[in-house]
């Protein structure tokens, strides 16, 4: 199943909310009730209007590598809008627009791709690279981190890449650690992973640890939002997302989704780093910038909008991507989630356009925007 095609709403969702309202009626940003192990903080409701922001809570102690854990057997509760009903779907079949008419897809050329060899790092500097698409190869607190691996020329009912992988398998460093945001066949993707030694640590929502090990991973590490574990220095967060997750006819939101947030904990001045995986745009930014305050960069899907009345609820556009930048504080921003794969009904060109000119509009210093090429590295 992609992403993109049974994703949103029955009905077209109000604007978003500013940082710092209550979410809207119908919402349902709270844990599920029967979320394991009281040391794990609770997700919080953003105060209301006007209201004095509380402190951030302490951040939570790591929990075990390779846990075993007991978990809701649903994570529905979760969703920040209702699944779609039988009138979305119809619409949806009725008008057609999964893809891009021919003018659209006449920007393929045009497309940003500049692979080029990894930079050598200096102590205590962190690189990311594109990819493409969610994947990125992080190289943090001397860790080399893949997020959203996907290497693969074509997912499950998806044309092929409409550009190259910007970083080829063989010229990858060692792989210490994979961070995985939902299981989506764009952002888990079997053949990928099966490149990679099966003691690779794997951090992975809740509910997607017995995937990973039926497929011989022996290090897999599930988290639940606002949880963390540590690798050799380096942390990782797992925070909310406005998404959901299905991989079969059978599983929908039987494991959750989120974001992750990596810290290099050993420098002196800890570099950290945003990775939001796929997402609509909602209250929970401003309360993911609330915890975890000096965020250095915000890598954020601009990509796979269109229609919006079908995709507004769990995919940003390049507005609410920069918007949402705004809300965690972040200091850069990096796009991604276009680009790669032909997933929705938006011009292939216009996500770079529009992220570019929302930047602009938003008085925002232009160097802070990481606009890379696939296969492009930018380090701090």
């Amino acid at each position: 199943m992609r992403d993109q095609t049974s994703a949103p709403a029955a009905a077209p969702r109000r604007p978003p909310q500013p940082p710092g309202t209550a979410p809207r009626p119908g919402t349902r940003p709270g844990p599920h009730p029967a979320a394991p192990h009281p040391a794990a903080p609770d997700p919080v409701t953003p105060p209301p209007a006007g209201a004095t922001p509380a402190a951030a809570p302490a951040p939570p102690a790591p929990r075990p590598l390779g846990e075993r854990r007991l978990w809701p057997r649903s994570f529905a509760d979760r969703l920040t809008t209702p699944m779609p009903g039988l009138r979305a779907y119809a619409r949806l079949a009725r008008e057609g627009a999964f893809r891009p008419g021919p003018d659209g897809l006449r920007g393929i050329p045009d497309l940003p791709c500049a692979p080029a060899p990894l930079p050598v790092l200096a102590p205590g500097t962190s690189c990311v690279t594109w990819a493409g698409h969610a994947s990125w190869v992080v190289r943090t607190g001397g860790l080399t981190v893949l997020t959203d691996p996907v290497w693969s020329r074509r997912i499950l009912a998806t044309p092929a890449r409409m550009t190259p992988v910007g970083v080829p398998w063989e010229d990858l460093p060692p792989v210490d650690a994979v961070v995985i945001s939902h299981n989506h066949y764009d952002h888990l993707d079997a053949p990928t992973l099966r490149r990679l030694p099966r003691h690779t640590p794997l951090f992975v929502p809740a509910g997607l640890g017995r995937w990973c090990r039926r497929r011989g991973f022996a290090r897999v590490t599930e988290l639940d939002w606002w949880e963390a574990a540590e690798l050799d220095g380096v942390r990782f967060d797992f925070v909310p997302a406005h998404h959901w997750s299905k991989r079969t006819l059978l599983d929908t939101c039987r494991s959750l989704w989120g974001g992750w947030i990596l810290t290099d904990t050993r420098s002196p001045a800890p570099h950290k780093l945003y990775f939001a995986g796929d997402t609509g745009y909602g209250h929970w930014f401003a309360e993911i910038g609330r915890r975890h305050p000096g965020i250095d960069l915000a890598l954020l899907p601009i990509g796979a909008y269109a229609p919006r009345w079908w995709l507004r609820d769990v995919h940003a556009d390049p507005e609410e991507a920069v918007q949402a930048c705004t809300d965690v504080g972040a200091r850069r921003m990096a796009p991604m989630h276009w680009g790669t794969f032909v997933l929705s009904a938006e011009p292939v060109t216009e996500p770079l356009e529009r992220v570019r000119a929302a930047w602009d509009r938003a008085g925002l210093a232009r160097e802070d925007l990481w606009d890379l090429p696939i296969g492009a590295s930018r380090c701090w």
